[in-house]
């Protein structure tokens, strides 16, 4: 039986993903990594898997490439996401299209797949990448989709931990404020940290170390963690 545990992360050429990578093999995970274009590692334990997570189809080859190579698949980080910060009244169909993709219908493929493998496997651990804004709307970022998406994620969060829980499937999420990473341009750095009670914003290792901590804590599920420098806490 092979006993070498797996990791699934999406979103993981850059940023948060890349930083998500190096931190599960260095748990000792053998990881599937995926984005949308994604380089070959020259580690034996990192599959790179290629695709658009909001196309159909997609989700479940990541998840049946890692069962090919692997054999198992112990835990899911779905941290692939879009955000588009505009007003409620300008934002387009295709807008839509693109947040509720990725954010959505990426999530409800690959975690479905998932889920029947750990399940086979006899217990599992499912965490997403959400945000504070879909519980803590501020004035100052105008982000109704964001909210729209990531507020079903932390509700399903809730939802399929009660429904697994007695199965062996722990699923969480990570709710960040801003975090540097290169989607934020250097310009933007001085107003985006001001949206935080703390000053500053978040770093990469941040949430990185917390969804290791979310990974090792067998006795929280159903939880949404809030690494966003107190954001949640009120202004």
């Amino acid at each position: 039986m092979n006993t070498q545990k797996v990791a699934v992360i999406t979103g993981a050429s850059q940023g948060i993903g890349a930083g998500l990578v190096t931190a599960y093999r260095k748990l000792g995970y053998a990881v599937v990594a995926n984005s949308r274009t994604i380089e070959r590692s020259d580690d034996p334990l990192i599959l790179a898997v290629a695709g658009d997570i909001a196309q159909p189809g997609v989700g479940i080859r990541v998840i049946e490439q890692g069962l090919d190579t692997f054999g198992r698949i112990d835990t899911l980080v779905n941290n692939a996401g879009v955000f588009v910060a505009k007003p409620f009244t300008e934002y387009t169909d295709e807008d839509f299209d693109l947040v509720d993709g990725v954010n959505l219908r990426g999530f409800f493929e690959i975690t479905r797949r998932a889920v029947s493998a750990m399940l086979e496997n006899e217990g599992g651990h499912i965490v997403s990448i959400t945000t504070t804004l879909a519980e803590h709307a501020d004035s100052k970022v105008p982000s109704a989709l964001a909210s729209l998406t990531k507020g079903g994620l932390n509700s399903v969060t809730k939802s399929l931990a009660t429904e697994y829980a007695a199965r062996g499937i722990r699923v969480n999420a990570v709710a960040p404020g801003v975090i540097r990473t290169p989607m934020h341009p250097e310009e933007t750095h001085e107003f985006l940290a001001a949206l935080h009670p703390v000053g500053r914003m978040g770093e990469i290792d941040e949430i990185v170390e917390a969804v290791t901590y979310l990974e090792g804590a067998n006795f929280v599920t159903g939880e949404i963690l809030h690494v966003d420098g107190g954001q949640q806490a009120g202004r």
